[in-house]
């Protein structure tokens, strides 16, 4: 089992930024790819980031490309997701998951999920 706890969420203006963090527990962290999903008040559960188990690829969804970065210290069973040039758009609960194997883009191969962090920005 893997437990993901997210902290880091807030109320923002628009432009400003915010760092969020997932912290890891149980099995073996590093070996998991980890990603970011988002959902806003009546909408489906969106793909935001994911990070490969060893951090070298990275996927990102194209409203957040060059605006947002995923990373993860794995000796510190972390990942990360910097969210810079933030926009109203980008209000939602922002979750953490976790799976074995390659990194993707859908919320059903994603194992583990973390509670939720929400994330409010303000014109």
């Amino acid at each position: 089992q893997v437990q993901l706890v997210e902290s880091g969420g807030g109320l923002v203006q628009a432009g400003g930024s915010l760092r969020l963090s997932c912290a890891a527990s149980g099995r073996t962290f590093s070996s998991y790819a980890k990603a970011w999903f988002r959902q806003a008040p009546g909408k489906e559960r969106e793909f935001v980031a994911a990070i490969s188990w060893s951090g070298g690829s990275t996927l990102y969804a194209t409203s957040v490309k060059g605006r947002f970065t995923i990373s993860r210290d794995n000796a510190k069973n972390t990942v990360f997701l910097q969210m810079d040039s933030l926009k109203p758009e980008d209000t939602a609960v922002y979750y953490c998951a976790a799976k074995t194997m390659g990194i993707t883009t859908t919320v059903i191969s994603y194992n583990y999920w973390g509670q939720g962090t929400q994330v409010t920005v303000s014109t």
